[in-house]
C-alpha cells in the first residue's frame, strides 16, 4: 500500500488576494463563494471565500488558510481584507490588525511598510485590478485577527517586523513539509544584520543558546540569530551576503556534532556526539575507562560530569577548535570562524582564540573566564 499523497495548500499571501478580490466583487453586488487568482508565476489558483460583504465605499471578504498537510501555525486563521474604492487607479497596500510592520532594513520590504512581500504584493494588485472599473482604484488592508499573538511564534521579531505577522510566500502554494522553505525562512535574519552595518555574525542553533548569547554574555542582540539544525545552509548564506565572521554560539550536544563535520545537526540526519567526545578524549590522552563511561551514557549532558571526574576539561576547547575548523572548511576558506561551546545553564565550557577576537569585536562581557 503506497503512502497517501500530501496534500498541499494556499500561503497566506494567496489569501490575501483572494480576500481583496471577494471584497470588490462584493462593493460591485456579486458576492462570490469561490474564486481563483493567479500566482506570481501566472498559476491559477481556487480559493473558497469564506465570507464578503459590502461597507460604504468599498466591500469586506475573509478567507480561512488552508495550509494542506503542512504544519503551518497560520493553518486555519482567519485572514481579510478590506476595500476602499478611489477615483485615483491604482492598488495602495496596508497592513490592519495583526499583519506587521517592517522596522528594521535588509528584508524585501522597505521600513515602515506593512509586511506584504512582494509576491504577495504583486497578487493582490492584479486580483484587484482585474475586478476594477479602469477609472478606479483601491485601498487595501490586509488584517489577520490572531496575528499578533501568532508572531510571537515566528522569527518576525527578531526580523524587526512588529504588531503581526508576514504576508508571505513566493509561489502561491504551500508544500507541505517543506524543509526546504523552512532554510530559506532563516535566511533573511542574515540580511538584517547586513543591513545593520555588521561583518560579524553570531549563529545560535537555538533560543536557549541565542538568549545565553545576548543575556549572559552581553553580545548585540542584532547580530545574534538562530540557524536551527541547518548550520551549514546559514554559513553559505553567511558567505553570499558579504558577512566576514561567524561566531558559533551554542550547547555542546549541537556544537560537537559540527566538530565531527556534522552541518546538518538534527538527531535523525546524523549523531556521533559521544563518540566525538571520546575521540577527542581519547586523543588527548584521556583512559579506557574514561572512553568506556563516555560511550555508555545516553547525553552529551550525561557526559559533562564524566570528563569533569576526570579531569579533561580542556576538551572543550579542543572541540570549538575543531569545530572553527571544519566550519571554515566547509565554505572553503570564505569566513573566519570562532565558536564558544556553552552549558544550558549558560556557563561557558570552551572557546578559541577566535572566537574571543570576534567577541571582543562585538563588545561581550566574557573576557578571560
Amino acid at each position: 500500500m503506497s503512502d497517501k499523497e500530501m496534500r498541499k495548500g494556499i500561503t497566506t499571501g494567496t489569501c490575501a488576494a483572494a480576500a481583496a478580490k471577494a471584497a470588490v466583487m462584493a462593493w460591485l453586488g456579486q458576492p462570490v463563494t469561490v474564486l481563483q487568482v493567479f500566482s506570481p508565476q501566472g498559476v491559477l489558483l481556487t480559493v473558497p471565500v469564506a465570507e464578503s460583504w459590502p461597507v460604504a465605499g468599498g466591500g469586506m471578504a475573509a478567507i480561512i488558510k488552508d495550509a494542506g498537510d503542512d504544519p503551518d501555525i497560520t493553518n486555519g486563521v482567519r485572514i481579510m481584507a478590506e476595500i476602499i474604492i478611489t477615483d485615483k487607479p491604482g492598488v495602495v497596500i496596508k497592513a490592519g490588525i495583526g499583519v506587521g510592520t517592517v522596522t528594521k532594513p535588509g528584508l524585501a520590504v522597505p521600513v515602515g511598510e506593512p509586511a506584504v512581500n512582494p509576491g504577495p504584493r504583486s497578487m493582490i494588485t492584479r486580483a484587484v485590478t482585474e475586478c476594477l472599473p479602469t477609472d478606479k482604484g483601491a485601498v487595501v488592508t490586509i488584517s489577520i485577527p490572531e496575528g499578533e499573538k501568532l508572531a510571537t511564534r515566528t522569527l518576525n521579531p527578531i526580523l524587526g517586523i512588529v504588531g503581526g505577522l508576514s504576508i508571505i510566500g513566493t509561489t502561491g502554494i504551500v508544500e507541505p513539509m517543506s524543509e526546504e522553505a523552512f532554510k530559506n525562512s532563516l535566511v533573511p535574519q542574515i540580511s538584517v544584520v547586513q543591513a545593520l552595518g555588521y561583518t560579524d555574525i553570531v549563529f545560535a542553533p537555538g533560543k536557549i543558546g541565542q538568549d545565553i548569547a545576548i543575556n549572559r554574555c552581553g553580545l548585540p542582540a542584532a547580530a545574534v540569530i538562530q540557524t536551527s539544525n541547518f548550520i551549514g545552509h546559514m554559513l553559505e548564506n553567511a558567505v553570499k551576503y558579504g558577512m566576514r565572521r561567524v561566531l558559533l554560539f551554542g550547547h555542546l550536544g549541537k556544537i560537537v556534532k559540527v566538530s565531527a563535520g556534522i552541518f546538518h545537526t538534527h538527531n535523525r540526519m546524523a549523531d556521533a556526539r559521544l563518540e566525538t567526545i571520546a575521540a577527542y578524549m581519547a586523543l588527548n590522552g584521556a583512559p579506557q575507562t574514561a572512553i568506556e563511561e563516555i560511550m555508555a551514557s545516553t547525553t552529551t549532558e550525561a557526559a559533562m560530569p564524566i570528563i569533569a571526574r576526570y579531569n579533561m576539561t580542556e576538551v572543550y576547547s579542543v572541540l570549538a577548535e575543531r569545530a572553527s575548523a571544519r566550519a571554515k572548511r566547509y565554505v572553503f576558506g570564505d569566513l573566519t570562524v570562532g565558536t564558544v561551546i556553552v552549558t544550558l545553564q549558560g556557563d561557558i565550557l570552551g572557546l578559541d582564540e577566535t572566537a574571543r577576537e570576534i567577541g571582543g569585536h562585538l563588545g561581550w562581557n566574557v573576557g578571560t573566564r
